[in-house]
């Protein structure tokens, strides 16, 4: 079997699911799935499939401990399709409680870029990069 280059969903451990929840549903305007039941939320993003599970629990799922500190060495990625949404992005993760990590800023690769952390202390990048195209479906097109 080879492997097909795809990346289907990525699961965040949260401290208190509803809380999370609220955040995403009802801060940033992202629809819950009918599919989320019980202690995991699922919100379909483009292509993928962004999920929120207890952190407890999902450590556990995965035979690891729950008490990670600091960086995690991975960060989420939010693309807009003009400069000025990164800041306006930013706005609307802060008034739902997100905490601001860094102000929208031009960067080094010609794009604008900020960071904000969700409930959870989750990095999300927020980013506009005039090389990368977004589809009619807000999916990244490489070139």
């Amino acid at each position: 079997m080879k492997p097909e280059p795809r990346l289907n969903m990525v699961t965040l451990g949260v401290a208190d699911v509803e809380n999370a929840r609220r955040f995403y549903e009802t801060g940033l305007g992202w629809k819950a799935s009918p599919a989320s039941q019980g202690n995991i939320v699922f919100f379909q993003l483009g292509a993928m499939v962004l999920a929120l599970y207890p952190r407890e629990a999902l450590a556990e799922d995965a035979d690891v401990d729950a008490e990670g500190q600091g960086f995690s060495g991975i960060t989420l990625a939010y693309n807009v399709r003009a400069k000025e949404e990164v800041a306006a992005f930013l706005s609307v993760a802060e008034a739902a409680g997100g905490k601001i990590v860094k102000r929208a800023e031009a960067v080094f690769w010609g794009g604008q870029s900020g960071y904000f952390a969700d409930l959870d202390g989750h990095l999300w990048e927020v980013a506009w990069n005039p090389h990368f195209a977004l589809n009619e479906r807000g999916e990244v097109v490489l070139p």
